[in-house]
């Protein structure tokens, strides 16, 4: 069973894991996910890989408190197991030197970026890293990215760091300010990405996008990913995660990721009610949008 040598809040509701998975990470790629199951009766949850440390064998993923099973993860303390950690699963990024190339992270889109960023830095890009979020304690992973992107640009909704304002925002200031975008990868919440398509589809650059539907076996033999490019189906645990994001129908994709709210909600309500349950008091706290 899989090591967690790491397991910390990042803020109320966002953690980081660290898992010991050396033979995964040998092969693992940036873009690419795993599947988690965090106990042997437990649902298979796929996580984007935001972090590969090859000489310690050592998978990061970050995941945000959203349901029973994300729940369940924040109460596992370093030496913990878990009970399975399956991938690397998905196509790897395109990794292309384009010349000047932006990765846009929102929400917690900003992890899986991170490493998509030291991909195309390493094979000759410029690049700008884009990262945004609801406010400043839920913004994470800022000094990584600043370690690698030629220009990192901050955006909070609330305005309390940095841009006051969405991270299309800042994109679209950059092309207008006369920088050539060559390429640009998005990944966050699904109205996220869907702005930012639309916005660069305006001004013609090449745009993918990471897409998160529903997923149980990653293999492609469930259906349960699939979704609709270019008004052809394609399943994304294995035609994905990545596709162009001009392409996506959005509204197909919203649709099908509200499919399970109400059971989603109900085991949620279930854990927190059981007298035995340990979570932390922010999940205690956790209520689902309506």
């Amino acid at each position: 069973m899989p090591k967690v040598i790491e397991n910390q809040p990042l803020s109320d509701m966002i953690w980081k894991m660290k898992v010991e998975v050396p033979r995964l990470v040998t092969k693992a790629k940036a873009g690419q996910f795993v599947i988690i199951r965090v106990n042997e009766t437990g649902e298979r949850v796929p996580m984007s890989i935001a972090g590969l440390d090859r000489d310690a064998g050592l998978l990061t993923v970050i995941y945000q408190v959203v349901g029973k099973t994300s729940a369940l993860m924040t109460t596992i303390e370093a030496g913990g197991e878990i009970s399975d950690c399956v991938g690397p699963l998905g196509l790897p990024t395109h990794v292309k030197k384009w010349g000047t190339a932006c990765v846009v992270g929102g929400g917690i889109g900003i992890a899986p970026i991170y490493p998509i960023s030291q991909a195309w830095k390493e094979v000759g890009n410029k690049v700008h890293a884009i990262i945004g979020s609801r406010n400043k304690d839920l913004l994470f992973y800022e000094e990584e990215h600043r370690a690698v992107a030629d220009e990192l640009h901050i955006c909070t909704d609330d305005g309390s760091y940095g841009h006051h304002g969405f991270v299309s925002d800042v994109l679209k200031n950059l092309i207008d300010s006369g920088e050539k975008i060559d390429m640009v990868m998005a990944i966050g919440p699904v109205p996220m990405m869907r702005v930012v398509a639309n916005l660069t589809k305006e001004y013609d650059v090449p745009t993918w996008v990471s897409l998160n539907p529903l997923m149980i076996d990653g293999t492609g033999m469930c259906g349960g990913c699939r979704v609709s490019v270019g008004g052809e189906t394609k399943f994304a645990c294995v035609e994905g995660p990545d596709f162009d994001g001009h392409k996506v129908d959005f509204d197909l994709l919203v649709s099908r990721l509200s499919a399970y709210r109400d059971q989603e909600r109900t085991a949620m309500k279930k854990l927190l009610e059981n007298p035995k349950c340990q979570l932390t008091k922010a999940v205690r706290a956790f209520k689902y949008p309506n």
